[in-house]
């Protein structure tokens, strides 16, 4: 227990540090800009953005040719809403082309809505494509036409599609249809990283208020830290196909249930649409998550939502992570995904503090393909507390802790 408290008190002083961090984020205040500027259509060469220059991105912009798109520290990007998804708005960067983004900590690089309301959905969102491994063949950005400035995907897990560091995405996510199909692979949505490799640097990014997906990792091997996903309409965090990278410090946050999803969890996972053998399996390593759910709002289980929800033969490591405020459940997990689990085959639940507005529901289980009869699961409740070796089978020792109520995380807005 002594090895417990440590390594959650980590947890809580990480996240606190890192919220004074993002409580000290302005708006950027640069000099009266000089001149205006559209961002469209096709970008084939290295280009600088001006901070001294007022953006607006119109269209899907393609950044292509090996080319690279630069944009300085306080750069703030207006992008055009619609309603029609073939006029609607994206910045997509093509497999070998890169976006470098040099925000800083007082000066962050802002994409946000050009609608004097801003709404969710206004527009789709900033999707990277790579090299590295998934586990489709001829894979193509979901939601886009195809071609080949939509593929991802291939071999070099060391694969570089630029750095992305102080970064805030507003507004996003108009791909989700108004009854989004739960069972198939989301559209692209927020920040959506899709074969990207793992030389690409990906620090300090804020995705908030997409009507989708906040951040969309689609296969490769990609890491990162400190991400904050805000209020999106879907899923805060998203992986599937083939995704095998490390994330840290990540804070997932809902105020009020999601409008927009049948199911808006706080992260959710899983291999491909038919729960296959198809490799390299979907295997997330995330460490000091704090996903933190509306807190009570639902407690008469109509609302489906999970705080985490890892399904269709996902593999998982979560450890030293706070996860609370959801009515139907801190961990969920499938007939693909809970044997895998049980039997340590490559997936590991340990040392996290594990909350649901309902306590019995803590730990829950998907009990049939519709994914709406959700059950408590007391045999993985069991295998997750489990503090010492001698009392389950195998070696491994999971010492999560069931909380009771929010307020015993000790956690401040």
């Amino acid at each position: 227990m002594k090895n417990l408290k440590i390594n959650l008190s980590l947890v809580l002083g990480l996240t606190i540090l890192f919220s004074c961090k993002k409580d000290k984020i302005q708006e950027p205040v640069p000099d009266t800009p000089q001149k205006t500027e559209v961002i469209s259509g096709t970008i084939t060469s290295d280009i600088t953005l001006d901070p001294q220059t007022a953006y607006t991105l119109e269209g899907k912009v393609f950044v292509k040719s090996n080319a690279t798109l630069t944009i300085p520290a306080g750069v703030n990007i207006k992008v055009q809403n619609a309603t029609d998804i073939s006029a609607m708005s994206a910045l997509i960067i093509t497999k070998g082309s890169k976006l470098v983004v040099n925000g800083t900590e007082n000066a962050p690089v802002i994409f946000t809505s050009a609608a004097a309301s801003k709404a969710p959905g206004d527009w789709i969102g900033i999707i990277i494509l790579g090299n590295a491994p998934t586990n489709h063949a001829d894979a193509h950005v979901k939601g886009l036409v195809e071609s080949a400035d939509t593929e991802f995907g291939g071999t070099n897990a060391d694969d570089n599609s630029g750095s992305l560091n102080y970064l805030r995405i507003e507004y996003a996510g108009g791909l989700n249809p108004v009854n989004e199909e739960e069972w198939e692979l989301d559209m692209a949505s927020g920040l959506s990283l899709e074969g990207v490799g793992s030389a690409t640097t990906l620090n300090h990014v804020l995705v908030s208020d997409s009507r989708d997906d906040g951040f969309q990792f689609v296969g490769g091997t990609v890491n990162g830290k400190y991400l904050i996903a805000y209020n999106n309409g879907d899923d805060n965090f998203d992986f599937d196909h083939g995704y095998t990278g490390k994330l840290q410090f990540l804070i997932s946050y809902r105020t009020t249930n999601s409008p927009y999803a049948i199911r808006a969890n706080g992260m959710e996972s899983l291999n491909d649409k038919e729960a296959s053998g198809a490799m390299p399996f979907t295997r997330p390593v995330i460490s000091n998550l704090t996903d933190i759910g509306p807190e009570a709002l639902e407690t008469d289980l109509t609302n489906q939502s999970q705080g985490i929800y890892i399904r269709r033969n996902t593999r998982f490591l979560i450890r030293n992570s706070v996860i609370g405020g959801y009515s139907n459940g801190g961990l969920m997990m499938c007939s693909k995904t809970k044997p895998i689990l049980l039997a340590d085959a490559g997936s590991e639940f340990k040392f996290n503090l594990v909350n649901a507005d309902i306590t019995e529901r803590t730990f829950v289980y998907d009990a049939d393909a519709t994914g709406t009869n959700i059950i408590p699961d007391p045999e993985v409740a069991k295998y997750a507390t489990e503090m010492t070796a001698a009392e389950i089978e195998k070696p491994a020792v999971n010492k999560n802790i069931i909380v009771l109520s929010m307020d015993q995380f000790g956690l401040k807005s």
